[in-house]
Formats: C-alpha cells, sequence, structure tokens
C-alpha cells in the first residue's frame, strides 16, 4: 500500500503490530494514538534503549507523518538499578573502549539515571554515536547530549555542501535532485521530500557521516 493511504485506525493497528514484533520493546504499557498520520506514543517502557526503539518503529511505519513520544521509562520493581556513579563509571568505560569515540574531552555527568554529556568530540558522528552507547546501559532513564563538535581542521561551508551532494548522487535510496542541502558554519540543513524514512535516514546518514559537519538540521518531507 502506498505511503499515506493508511486511515488512522489501519495505521495506529500497524504501527502496534510493529511494536509488538520488535523484540527490543515491551510495549505492554503502551498505548498508541494516530492523528491525520501523527503518531503519539504514550505511556511506559522498561529502559531508554526501549523507548528509542519505540520511536523508531513508529517512523519506520509508512503513512506515518510524524511521531510525538510521551513514553516515560519506568524500570521495573526488580530490576538491579545501578547508582548513578556506577552509571557514570559504566559509561566512561564504554565510550574509553569504543573504537567509534574519541572519548579524550568527554565528561559524563549522571542524575538520578539521567545522563548529560559534555566536552567535544571531533566529528558529529562521534557525538550521535556516544549518545546511542549512553542510551543503551541499564539504569538510563534520558540522555542530555551537550557535546560540542570540534573538527581536527578546517572545512568550508561550499566544500561540505559539495560532498554531501555528491555522495547523495551515489545512494541508491536517495534521488538527490529532490534534497536540497544548505550548509553554514558546519551546520547542515536537509531541505525537500523524500519517499520513505529509508531515504530519509539514508540522507541523514550522507550528512552525519561527512568530514566538517558538526551538526545537522533535518526539514526533509516524508511522502511529499
Amino acid at each position: 500500500m502506498a505511503v499515506g493511504t493508511y486511515a488512522d485506525e489501519e495505521l495506529k493497528q500497524i504501527v502496534i503490530d510493529e511494536l509488538y514484533w520488535d523484540d527490543r520493546v515491551d510495549p505492554a504499557n503502551m498505548q498508541v494514538e494516530v492523528h491525520d498520520g501523527r503518531v503519539v506514543l504514550m505511556g511506559t517502557v522498561p529502559t531508554y534503549a526501549a523507548l528509542g526503539a519505540a520511536e523508531e518503529d513508529a517512523r519506520a511505519v509508512a503513512g506515518t507523518e510524524n511521531v510525538d513520544s510521551q513514553l516515560v521509562v519506568k524500570q521495573p520493581a526488580h530490576a538491579l538499578v545501578p547508582t548513578d556513579q556506577e552509571i557514570e563509571s559504566n559509561l566512561m568505560n564504554l565510550l574509553r573502549w569504543s573504537a567509534h569515540v574519541d572519548a579524550s574531552d568527554i565528561r559524563v555527568v549522571v542524575n538520578d539515571g539521567w545522563v548529560t554529556l559534555k566536552g567535544t568530540v571531533p566529528a558529529y558522528w562521534q557525538k550521535v554515536k556516544a549518545r546511542e552507547l549512553a542510551s543503551g546501559l541499564m539504569g538510563v532513564i534520558g540522555v542530555t547530549n551537550e557535546l560540542a563538535v570540534v573538527p581536527s581542521k578546517r572545512y568550508e561551508d561550499r566544500r561540505i555542501a559539495e560532498e554531501i551532494e555528491a555522495a547523495l548522487e551515489r545512494n541508491i535510496y536517495v534521488d538527490a535532485e529532490t534534497v536540497d542541502v544548505k550548509v553554514r558554519d558546519g551546520v547542515v540543513m536537509l531541505a525537500g521530500t523524500v519517499p520513505d524514512m529509508r531515504a530519509c535516514n539514508a540522507a541523514l546518514d550522507t550528512a552525519k557521516y561527512t568530514p566538517g559537519v558538526v551538526d545537522v538540521i533535518n526539514e526533509l518531507v516524508v511522502g511529499g
């Protein structure tokens, strides 16, 4: 069925089916509402990783215009929850051992299970990866990513835009003609239309992994 042709009740059931299919998500205490293609996720999940997976699943369903996540992490009463100090130590060890993140200038602050990442990393994709690593730790109920991206050398905005546009041309999932790329001070803005979330994610990944990028603003319209 083509994107955008589902009635709200149909879309709601498809999202629910997707959540129950995904073994990463425990949707027993979740509720789903859909209004004009806008999916609202409510209720509780046992881990922050499950929260992220639920949002990802809802966005991946054809016909979803956007996702409003109101989910809250509520860890099971029988769970052995790490202390803030243990979470901080575990995360710093994870970051230091990661082959993907330069953690030499990263600091971690944990308050009642909520992680704040501070400091700098040399690439935007490392900032994203650091958040992913934090999200998967037991005891974490939320993550605030305050990492600043400080590239190891200077990149001209024009060059960054050219690299992204060339990579989009090579990407099988993206019609580069429908994506507008603007770069200012290393901040990339992607606008235009893509047919589905696979194309949207491919375009975002293209910007994310391009050298010199310090942030990515997504204004792409899916199915527009």
